[in-house]
């Protein structure tokens, strides 16, 4: 029997559509699952007419692929990974390359990337968005490993990640775990994204006493400007839709508990431990998890009271405006937090990352896809080491002109007891960022007091310490 050109395991709904999405795009593909009836099912119902076989044992899986062998991971993170590596690495040889296509956690992809290729064998970590459509239709892609290993593999990801103006979504990333960790970066700001405009929705629900089809209208409104994103689209599509049990719109009677698998809060952990500020990212990830206590919350409300304040009726235009305005600041913000993260952590890891070419490969495929991401790939065209987006030209124009209303909408939602941790962060983010004088002396004051610390002065250089009790 002829040589599979590309091997996939994992078949649950996001392998069957990574399958399903290369075989399409002219190779032929062996499938593999644990559960073998899995595999059966998805030859049986869904791969009729295609170049495509199911094994039923891994050493059969391996040896029906031409060689160098190039496998695709499309199993649950973590332990699993491991295994799944474990059973096949036995029947593989020199050159053959494993892919991991799951949400991996970086540092255990650049484990895997170590202990892999001192086997002789190769290893890509890639982060793949866009969710089951995007796995099926053309997901962005991140694969990091070495050059060699995706070499092998890029005649294949070119082909199946989204297309934009012709050009493929998908772009080597860097050395061994550069991938996993810029899409963790993605994700993280798909969570500021999301919450920012949740908060947005919010405040024309509660300030504004709008009701579904009205905001509706907004957001399809929005999407036709410079907020034009897969988000706004997606939101606007929600708030048009009616449920057919009770006539009441969809969304409000959807439970307000979040979930979230763990991508938000690793990014907010690594940019604690790199010391970058990302504070957007981490309110999304907190405005989650207070959410997900909707029962003590519930009792809080009828404990709890906050302030009395008239809805917005006058203006409701402009306030909308004001809104909108916030809304594309704050996700300035949100982005410039991201980017300086990865920024950094290039710098902490070795990694060589083209901050434009990332930019680039998030205009399709993926949840956070939006119009704007043109202006941050021309940002790092005009200045390849710009420390944050917030200073180039065209970014700043949008923070400082947007901030009037920025501050307005801030300040009516705090004015109503509307939390807005999203818009207030972003908010504060930029404040702190363009002052040159913040109130830290006081803190190293404190923490020389406390602990002799030491700080350092204004007037020279040095470290210094006052014995504070003898002043």
């Amino acid at each position: 029997m002829a040589k599979q050109d590309f091997g996939v395991v994992g078949m649950a709904v996001m392998g069957q559509n990574v399958a399903l999405n290369v075989e399409s795009k002219g190779f032929s593909v062996a499938v593999f699952n644990r559960t073998t009836s899995k595999t059966e099912e998805f030859v049986r119902q869904r791969c009729q007419g295609k170049r495509m076989v199911g094994s039923t044992t891994i050493e059969e899986f391996v040896n029906a692929l031409a060689r160098p062998r190039r496998i695709m991971l499309m199993v649950q993170a973590g332990d699993p990974v491991d295994e799944t590596i474990g059973h096949l690495l036995p029947h593989l040889q020199e050159g053959d390359v494993i892919i991991d296509g799951g949400n991996s956690f970086f540092e255990d992809t650049i484990r895997r990337c170590k202990a892999i290729e001192e086997k002789g064998l190769l290893y890509i970590g890639t982060g793949v968005s866009g969710g089951e459509e995007g796995a099926l239709r053309g997901p962005a892609m991140m694969p990091g490993g070495s050059r060699k290993a995706y070499n092998l593999v890029e005649p294949v990801f070119t082909k199946i990640s989204a297309q934009v103006e012709g050009t493929p979504c998908c772009t080597y990333i860097g050395d061994n775990g550069a991938g996993h960790y810029v899409k963790m970066v993605h994700n993280g700001i798909e969570y500021g994204d999301m919450q920012l405009i949740c908060e947005a929705y919010y405040i024309m629900a509660n300030a504004m006493g709008m009701n579904a089809p009205e905001m509706h209208a907004a957001f399809k409104k929005w999407n036709e400007g410079e907020l034009n994103s897969y988000l706004i689209e997606i939101t606007a599509d929600i708030l048009s839709k009616t449920d057919p049990d009770t006539g009441k719109p969809m969304v409000d009677i959807i439970m307000d508990k979040a979930g979230q698998k763990g991508t938000g809060k690793w990014t907010s952990e690594s940019a604690l431990d790199l010391g970058v500020p990302a504070p957007t990212i981490a309110e999304a990830v907190f405005a989650r998890c207070i959410s997900a206590i909707k029962q003590e919350r519930v009792a809080a409300a009828k404990k709890l009271k906050g302030p009395r304040s008239r809805k917005v009726t006058a203006k409701k235009e402009e306030f909308i405006e004001d809104i909108r305005k916030a809304l594309y600041a704050s996700k300035v913000c949100s982005y410039a937090q991201g980017f300086a993260l990865m920024k950094e952590a290039a710098k902490e890891n070795g990694w060589t990352l083209d901050m434009g070419k990332i930019a680039m490969i998030w205009r399709g495929g993926c949840i956070i896809r939006a119009q704007f991401l043109h202006h941050i790939k021309e940002a790092f065209d005009r200045d390849p080491n710009l420390p944050n987006l917030m200073l180039d030209p065209y970014f700043k124009g949008i923070v400082e002109g947007g901030q009037k209303s920025w501050r307005n909408v801030v300040v009516k939602a705090t004015q109503m007891g509307i939390p807005v941790p999203a818009f207030s962060s972003a908010l504060c983010y930029f404040d702190s960022y363009r002052r040159a004088r913040l109130s830290a002396n006081l803190i190293q004051a404190q923490r020389d007091y406390f602990g002799a610390h030491t700080y350092e002065r204004v007037d020279k250089p040095g470290s210094f310490h006052t014995e504070w009790l003898k002043i």
